[in-house]
């Protein structure tokens, strides 16, 4: 089973099951996780925290945190890899995509113009790489992505690391 953590409207769960993967999504937003569950009817999704994943210990075979964990600060983000270190088995993947760069800014207007009130956190992949190797990861691909539509993005594909 793959989580999906802060899954938001549930395209990249949604893009995962139509891969065959044993894919749920999570995400913090009782509306996103309605979103989610009116799009894609026959895929679970759930109300949960990534700062508190209610998830039982190596139940998961991969992880996802496709751009969810722009929006949890700094001095959160360790403790939101040691859950992820927690829940995934040893060996399992973990998928991170992120903005890259040094600040943090405040949303006001969502997709569609909708009102919000969220900070968007960007980082350098060494930082990332970092809280990783802490919580017990092993780096196997860093990349960083750059287009004319978009802003600067990272992506580090990382393993729970297995017990000596």
């Amino acid at each position: 089973m793959v989580a999906d953590v802060g899954c938001g409207a549930g395209r990249i769960t949604a893009h995962l099951r139509q891969l065959d993967v044993d894919a749920f999504g999570i995400d913090l937003s009782p509306s996103m996780i309605d979103v989610a569950r009116r799009d894609h009817p026959d895929i679970r999704f759930e109300v949960g925290s990534m700062t508190n994943l209610a998830l039982a210990d190596s139940s998961l075979t991969g992880l996802v945190a496709w751009y969810s964990l722009i929006h949890v600060p700094d001095e959160e983000l360790s403790s939101v890899f040691d859950h992820f270190q927690r829940v995934l088995r040893p060996g399992g993947p973990l998928l991170v995509g992120f903005h890259v760069g040094d600040d943090s800014q405040l949303r006001t207007q969502g997709y569609g113009g909708h009102p919000m009130h969220l900070r968007v956190h960007r980082r350098q992949h060494s930082r990332m790489r970092a809280w990783l190797d802490d919580a017990g990861f092993v780096i196997e691909a860093d990349r960083t992505l750059t287009s004319a539509e978009s802003a600067l993005g990272g992506i580090i594909l990382a393993r729970r690391k297995i017990a000596d």
